[in-house]
């Protein structure tokens, strides 16, 4: 009742005048852009200006993500994205009718995530996701939908602008008169994991939007590399190491680049250090040789002085990879164009900047190495004709790790 009134004095709940849609607005000039290549081509005005856009664009609404929503029933999300509720999220809206995801700032720079944590309740990281844009676009991967960093106000910005009332509910001023809110879901939803601002302001990453499930639909596939989600339990590929035998017979690993992108998607995850990579998705419309969407990101980057090698275990054991991915990382092992050098001077660009500690960026190359040393081992085992694939050839199983099916 508070934030109502509030709203009313300060005549926040009359309707604004309509604006007409640009077709030049950045965000549809991006959706526009995304093809079987790529969600944008490797020099994308329209992704400059987006990356500009959202991070100076006001905003005229925020309201809950689709997962939050599927948490407290107000609508059938299971196609978008699965319920956790251990973080926190929102939809930002801006003048153009383009909207951002938002994720606020859990841990700062400088913290690493304590070793006795679960990768499953690890915390999500706005600038772990910031970095991973740079890092797929650097890849040649343009898998990461454009992300930037921006100080919000989260009185201006956020409460001011919601019509949500539960979203409402959930602001106060901690003891410290700093503007808080936190999530409002089943679990890990208390003031105590709130997200505060310095008094207002809050560091943030904002991801642009993909097109709607209507003019884009997309597949959410379980990875075939998933993690157990439980204290004790362990996946099959975790204990058998001949487990990408059983991949390699199963549709649409069988027939198609789907395995190829898998490698793809793990390499990516071991150098940001990422461990919960559970589903991909792809855009239907381009079919099983579709590449996958890097989508959620932020629970990389927490670790610089650990190097999870079970995240490479689609290249360790199946033991192929693209030449055109080879080729990229062995150009970032060049002294001339490091890839943290690469990386340092792509994150200058972002507001946030410095985006990652210097022990994070040096972690990049160590992790690039190891890498390459796994690829050279295939190599060596198996020959280069049969790791090193062509983009566009199905690559065959190497004859030691055939499987014996029973017949």
């Amino acid at each position: 009742r508070r934030h109502k009134l509030y709203r009313e004095e300060l005549n926040l709940t009359s309707p604004a005048a309509p604006l007409p849609l640009r077709p030049e607005a950045s965000w549809l000039q991006f959706q526009l852009g995304i093809s079987r290549d790529g969600l944008y081509p490797r020099s994308s005005p329209a992704v400059t200006r987006l990356l500009r856009d959202m991070q100076q664009f006001p905003t005229i609404s925020a309201d809950y993500s689709q997962d939050e929503k599927a948490l407290l029933g107000a609508c059938d999300c299971s196609q978008v994205v699965k319920p956790s509720g251990v973080h926190l999220k929102l939809v930002l809206r801006f003048q153009d009718f383009g909207k951002a995801m938002f994720k606020p700032m859990r841990q700062r720079r400088e913290e690493e995530t304590p070793e006795d944590f679960f990768y499953f309740v690890d915390f999500q990281r706005h600038n772990a996701e910031i970095a991973a844009f740079h890092l797929d676009r650097i890849l040649d991967f343009r898998r990461v939908p454009p992300t930037v960093g921006r100080l919000i106000n989260v009185t201006k910005e956020i409460l001011e602008v919601t019509k949500n009332e539960v979203l409402q509910s959930v602001f106060f001023v901690s003891p410290a008169s700093n503007v808080c809110f936190f999530a409002k879901c089943p679990y890990m939803c208390k003031t105590e994991y709130a997200v505060c601002g310095n008094p207002h302001l809050l560091e943030g990453s904002l991801s642009a939007f993909l097109p709607s499930l209507n003019l884009a639909p997309r597949l959410s596939i379980p990875n075939p590399w998933i993690r157990s989600y439980s204290f004790d339990g362990k996946e099959e590929w975790e204990v058998n190491p001949l487990y990408c035998n059983t991949v390699r017979e199963i549709y649409p690993y069988s027939s198609s680049n789907r395995l190829l992108n898998i490698v793809d998607m793990a390499i990516f995850d071991f150098l940001t250090g990422n461990m919960d990579r559970h589903h991909y998705e792809m855009f239907t419309k381009f079919g099983e040789d579709g590449f996958l969407l890097h989508l959620d990101n932020a629970r990389g980057f927490g670790r610089h002085s650990h190097d999870e090698i079970s995240i490479l275990a689609p290249l360790t054991q199946c033991c192929i990879i693209k030449r055109t991915t080879l080729l990229r990382l062995q150009l970032l092992a060049e002294p001339e164009y490091r890839l943290s050098d690469v990386m340092r001077e792509s994150l200058l660009q972002d507001p946030l900047a410095p985006v990652l500690t210097e022990p994070h960026l040096l972690a990049l190359d160590r992790r690039l190495q190891l890498i390459l040393d796994a690829v050279g081992k295939c190599i060596d085992t198996f020959g280069e004709a049969t790791v090193v694939t062509n983009d566009s050839t199905q690559p065959q199983s190497p004859e030691p790790h055939r499987a014996k099916l029973d017949t």
